[in-house]
């Protein structure tokens, strides 16, 4: 029998393949526009329209593996018309926020989590894996490189896209051996411009997620199929659709649904669809359900009695339960959560032809949703210290 002789990395004569390199944040390189764009005031700001000055690049083939990662000025992406981005859907994203604290540095909001959920939903479409703590850090270098872009005005932020394509480039159906990572920025203000409450259309003939499919995940392909829903929704005078799944509610548009109902003891339930695979595991909702337990054990929501107990459950809704609710008088709020809107209020739910209208207070949220509005901006903002949820961008 033969025996193999390793010499100089060679074993019997044949080089030994080295490891596709990970993603490495110390390999970073930095090339800053010679013009930079003028900053909108902030009463201009639409979401995701003024892009920043720069972006972060980095790609990912099967031989070498990740490249060294670029931030360079923004500009066009160059992509095979057979990437597999562009043929089957293999594109992923998060949405993040970076707010400027009390002390003039940049902060990010409970980033890990939005890092965890890139993870998985990169690995559901099967792309090529990265190291999440490396594009952190990518992320906060580049926050710091636009830090002039970050709206000082209470209730804007600077928008962050990471995003994951395919770019295997081949129209065989198989999963992308190659990748594009990329993080760009945009200012933004509040996502709804209009102070009043958004009414939803509820929708059943048309089905966001269903058991088994991607609904959990944060993937492309899920919100191109709701843009038509919606415009039909927007035609009847709503603002969003209230995805139902037969007659479960799973999310409001794009954003987490939650109800405040009245107990006999004087208590209020805040309920949530649980996270059953058809809904986003939302950090606007993670952190919704931690402060609402919390209260008034170990905090006080802003504005809220403190002799009040918020009884939060992860438990199945539907239209007809709201309605029996309202109807009795114990609905006293619906609203919806997301990265993008923080807490929005909703002021009626359409569904059947006929309408259950919600409670109206003064700046349109209710108790319980102001009281979430104004911990968690305080949080994000870094003026209001809880379990390290905002984090420096220069740490």
């Amino acid at each position: 029998m033969a025996i193999s002789q390793v010499q100089n990395g060679v074993a019997n004569g044949d080089a030994v393949a080295a490891a596709p390199a990970e993603l490495d944040a110390s390999k970073l390189t930095i090339n800053l526009a010679t013009q930079l764009k003028d900053v909108p005031p902030a009463a201009e700001l639409k979401f995701g329209q003024v892009l920043t000055d720069h972006m972060m690049v980095a790609h990912y083939d099967p031989i070498h593996g990740w490249s060294a990662p670029e931030i360079k000025p923004y500009a066009p992406l160059s992509i095979d018309p057979a990437s597999s981005c562009l043929q089957y859907a293999t594109n992923v994203f998060e949405g993040m926020k970076a707010y400027l604290g009390p002390d003039g540095t940049p902060r990010l909001f409970r980033p890990d989590k939005n890092m965890q959920r890139m993870e998985m939903s990169a690995g559901r479409v099967a792309l090529p894996p990265f190291d999440t703590n490396e594009l952190l850090k990518l992320i906060k270098k580049l926050v710091m490189v636009e830090k002039r872009w970050i709206p000082t005005v209470k209730g804007h932020s600077l928008y962050i896209r990471p995003t994951i394509i395919g770019t295997r480039s081949s129209l065989g159906v198989a999963a992308s051996d190659s990748a594009t990572l990329y993080v760009i920025m945009c200012p933004t203000g509040p996502y709804f411009r209009s102070p009043r409450p958004v009414n939803l259309l509820a929708v059943q003939e048309h089905v966001r997620a269903w058991p088994g499919g991607t609904g959990g995940y944060k993937l492309a392909l899920n919100y191109a199929p709701t843009f038509k829903p919606q415009q039909y929704a927007a035609k009847l005078g709503y603002d969003q659709c209230l995805w139902l799944l037969g007659d479960k509610i799973t999310e409001a548009g794009a954003m987490n649904f939650f109800a405040v109902v009245r107990r006999d003891d004087g208590d209020l339930d805040v309920l949530t669809p649980p996270l059953d695979g058809t809904i986003l595991p939302g950090i606007t909702r993670d952190s919704t359900l931690a402060l609402c337990a919390a209260h008034p054990s170990r905090t006080t929501l802003p504005g809220l009695d403190p002799s009040i107990r918020l009884h939060t459950s992860e438990r199945e809704l539907t239209v007809p339960q709201l309605a029996a609710w309202a109807d009795e008088g114990r609905l006293l709020e619906v609203f919806s959560v997301g990265t993008a809107v923080v807490v929005v209020a909703v002021g009626r739910i359409g569904f059947d032809g006929k309408d259950i209208t919600l409670p109206s207070y003064e700046g349109s949220l209710g108790p319980v949703g102001r009281g979430l509005y104004d911990r968690l901006t305080e949080i994000q903002e870094g003026r209001f210290e809880w379990d390290n949820w905002s984090v420096p961008c220069d740490s």
